[in-house]
C-alpha cells in the first residue's frame, strides 16, 4: 500500500538577547501529542504558499512581525520519526528580535533562556540549536548583530550581545576594532554619561547598514583558545 503523503510545516526559531542572556520564542501546546511540551512557533505550509510566506503569516500569529528585524530559511528537517504520527518535514527558518523590542505575545507564549529550555516538543530542541549554531556563525562573518542590538548601543553593550549569543568571551576593543574596519559601525555623535565609579563617557555607535550582507566571508569569532589562556574570543 502506498503511503499517505507528508505533511509539510513551517517553524521558526526566533531568537532574542535580553540581560545577557539568549532566548527563544516558545509555545506551550494545549492538545496531544506531546501537550503540556513547549514548541516552535509554526504550522502547516497553506496550499497557496511558499515556505517564507506561511512563515511570515503564523509568526504574525504569535508576534508582531514588524519587531522581527531579520528572517532566514535554517533548513529542512525530514527524520521519519521526527514527530509521532503522520510523518512531517518541516522547513526551519531562523529569526531574530532587537534586545529593546518587547512584542506582545499570547497567553500561552513565551521566551525561554536556549542553555535552559523547558521540556520540548518532538524535536524542536535540536532545532532551536541549530538556529543558535546559524546565529553564532553568522556573527563571525556578516553584519547580523545589528538583528540582535537596539538602534544605538555603546561598544561594551554591543559586546554583552555577541557574548551572549555565541556563548563566549569577546573583547571590547577587538569587536570595535573588527568591525569599524568592515564600515560596520559609525558614532552617533551622542555619548553615555559615566556612572559612579567614573571614567570617560561611553561613545554611542549604530550599525551602518540594517540588512544583512556577508562582510569577510572567511572570518571566525573564536572562543578562547584554553583554560587560563587569553579571556577575549578573537575576530580575525
Amino acid at each position: 500500500m502506498t503511503p499517505p503523503p507528508a505533511l509539510h510545516e513551517v517553524l521558526a526559531v526566533v531568537l532574542r538577547i535580553r540581560e545577557g542572556r539568549a532566548g527563544a520564542l516558545l509555545w506551550q501546546r494545549a492538545l496531544d501529542p506531546d501537550a503540556g511540551r513547549w514548541a516552535l512557533p509554526g504550522g502547516t505550509l497553506g496550499p497557496d504558499e511558499d515556505v517564507e510566506t506561511s512563515v511570515r503569516r503564523q509568526l504574525a500569529e504569535k508576534v508582531d512581525v514588524r519587531e522581527v528585524a531579520h528572517v532566514e530559511q535554517l533548513s529542512v528537517f525530514s527524520d521519519p520519526a521526527r514527530v509521532s504520527g503522520k510523518r512531517r518535514i518541516a522547513t526551519a527558518f531562523l529569526g531574530l528580535v532587537p534586545s529593546d523590542a518587547d512584542p506582545e505575545l499570547p497567553g500561552d507564549t513565551a521566551w525561554h533562556d536556549v542553555e535552559d529550555l523547558p521540556a520540548t516538543a518532538f524535536d524542536h530542541a535540536a532545532i532551536v540549536a541549530a538556529g543558535r549554531d546559524r546565529l553564532r556563525a553568522k556573527l563571525s562573518y556578516t553584519n547580523l548583530g545589528f538583528a540582535l542590538a537596539p538602534a544605538e548601543f555603546t561598544i561594551s553593550a554591543l559586546r554583552e550581545h555577541y557574548v551572549a549569543a555565541l556563548g563566549h568571551e569577546v573583547s571590547a576593543t577587538n569587536l570595535q576594532r573588527v568591525l569599524t574596519r568592515r564600515g560596520l559601525l559609525e558614532p552617533t555623535g551622542e555619548v553615555v554619561p559615566s556612572g559612579r565609579s567614573g571614567g570617560r563617557p561611553a561613545a554611542v555607535f549604530r550599525f551602518t547598514d540594517r540588512g544583512m550582507r556577508v562582510t569577510d566571508a572567511f572570518a571566525v569569532l573564536r572562543p578562547p583558545a584554553r583554560p587560563g589562556g587569553p579571556r577575549d574570543g578573537v575576530l580575525p
